[in-house]
């Protein structure tokens, strides 16, 4: 999630608030550090029932706005604020059936993220592989934590959690504001295949401002907007795909003859650039291969190449499934990530795909995003706007679940999804909605009184 705040906002707003950075990170550090440690000693003082209403309202905030996600957006805030809800619940129940069921539910997020984490880890050898790896052990540790009684018998969960988030965020933070003090740019601006460069601080700002702080819907067909285009793997199946739940959306759609098809996703802008990364040979995509060529190492790397246009891909194979369109991004950005990275036209199908491509260059054109609106004049309040919406935190964890498996079109459509509700932000939501329904209030009420007023006169 700080990386996706280092993006949006951009280094050098952040830069400007480093100080205040680091101090609010050091703050959420201890505060983590006394909680956890308050928590040993059975929470005796710690306000629990104070954090369960905060949990309450955040869940029914985060389910008042659910439906107006879309695909693996919305079932992840569905997700989120039953659980949230779920958990406040639990705590108000207390005694110890509540904080009981509570723990065993952390305790199971903490194992399943872990395992999976190390899982995917050890098959696909991505690089810094072992940092992952040992990051899904310190996970199933914590897991192992939350399942055992001792020394509060369940009594700390609540504590012990809110301890935790306030310590690694704070870490975060901190680690935040010394790298932004470092940086001259935006680290997504790099090729994923080449060591972060540090620029001059030449680097050309953003090519365009806006003048509106929000949207009330996605672009137009005739606005000028970074396009991602999506074949899904049903989509763009040959014959007809097997119903496999989830697998086929995010992984691979195997059709009735065996053949597994991964889909693809690209990148268009209106200022000419098209980005679509394709291996330059034919890949074994067989089930008896498939495992083997899963590893983020040399030996599966393979030439790749890059389409000319949408216009050609579209005709030599099929039009994209899906498309997203996002009108706050940075040409000029956009086109220095792509003069560095077509220069290399290495092909993995893990590590260096067409998704992973498309991912890295949406992160380099929304570089700054925020800072854009209002003409640039950006505050404390475009950072708090930013934490606030819902999509940031779907974001984060469609990147963290894609960067230590794979990307693939799937998560790349729900990643640009989510981004563009960040990078083009709609109203507040829940405002909206509230607005929404007193005019709806108001609205049946003048009906009602109408109503009243016409069968007076009637019996008159």
């Amino acid at each position: 999630m700080v990386r996706l705040v280092l993006l949006l906002l951009g280094v050098d707003y952040l830069r400007k608030r480093a100080r205040a950075i680091f101090a609010i990170g050091i703050v959420w550090l201890v505060a983590g550090i006394v909680v956890f440690v308050d928590a040993l000693d059975n929470a005796t003082y710690f306000p629990i029932n104070f954090f369960a209403w905060l949990f309450l309202l955040e869940g029914l905030a985060t389910l008042a706005v659910a439906w107006t996600g879309v695909g693996g957006q919305r079932v992840l805030r569905y997700v989120k604020g039953f659980a949230v809800v779920g958990a406040s619940m639990l705590i108000f129940a207390g005694h110890h059936h509540g904080n009981f069921v509570l723990s065993m539910i952390f305790g199971t997020l903490f194992l399943v993220d872990g395992l999976l984490q190390c899982i995917s880890a050890w098959i696909v050898r991505y690089r810094r592989w072992k940092v992952a790896f040992s990051w899904g052990v310190v996970e199933i540790l914590l897991a192992v934590f939350f399942y055992q009684p001792y020394p509060t018998h369940y009594v700390g969960t609540l504590p012990y959690s809110l301890g935790l988030f306030l310590f690694f965020g704070g870490l975060n933070l901190i680690t935040l504001a010394a790298r932004v003090r470092r940086l001259a740019r935006n680290p997504a601006l790099n090729a994923s295949s080449q060591p972060a460069i540090q620029s001059d601080r030449g680097t050309p700002e953003a090519g365009r401002v806006f003048a509106e702080s929000g949207w009330d819907g996605p672009p137009a067909d005739n606005e000028p907007a970074l396009t991602v285009h999506v074949w899904t793997p049903t989509g763009s199946s040959k014959a007809p795909a097997q119903q496999q739940l989830i697998v086929d959306r995010y992984i691979a759609a195997v059709d009735v003859n065996g053949v597994i098809s991964t889909g693809h996703a690209a990148l268009e802008s209106p200022d000419g650039i098209y980005i679509s990364l394709y291996p330059g040979v034919e890949i074994d995509r067989s089930p008896g291969e498939f495992g083997r060529i899963l590893r983020a190492t040399k030996e599966n790397d393979v030439p790749g190449l890059f389409q000319p246009d949408y216009a050609t891909e579209s005709k030599a194979w099929c039009p994209s499934t899906v498309q997203v369109r996002i009108r706050n991004y940075d040409p000029e950005k956009l086109r220095a990530f792509w003069d560095r990275y077509r220069k290399d036209t290495t092909y993995n199908l893990t590590y260096r795909n067409c998704s992973s491509t498309v991912s890295n260059a949406l992160e380099a054109a929304i570089d700054g995003a925020a800072a854009r609106l209002r003409g640039g004049k950006a505050n404390w309040m475009s950072f708090l706007r930013i934490l606030a919406t819902p999509e940031l935190w779907v974001a984060a964890q469609i990147r963290k679940r894609a960067v230590t498996m794979a990307w693939t079109p799937g998560l790349t459509l729900d990643y640009a999804r989510a981004l563009s509700m960040l990078a083009d932000p709609r109203p507040f939501v829940w405002w909206k909605v509230a607005r929404g329904a007193l005019h709806g209030m108001t609205k049946r009420r003048k009906e009602w009184r109408d109503q009243d007023s016409n069968a007076t006169g009637t019996r008159t």
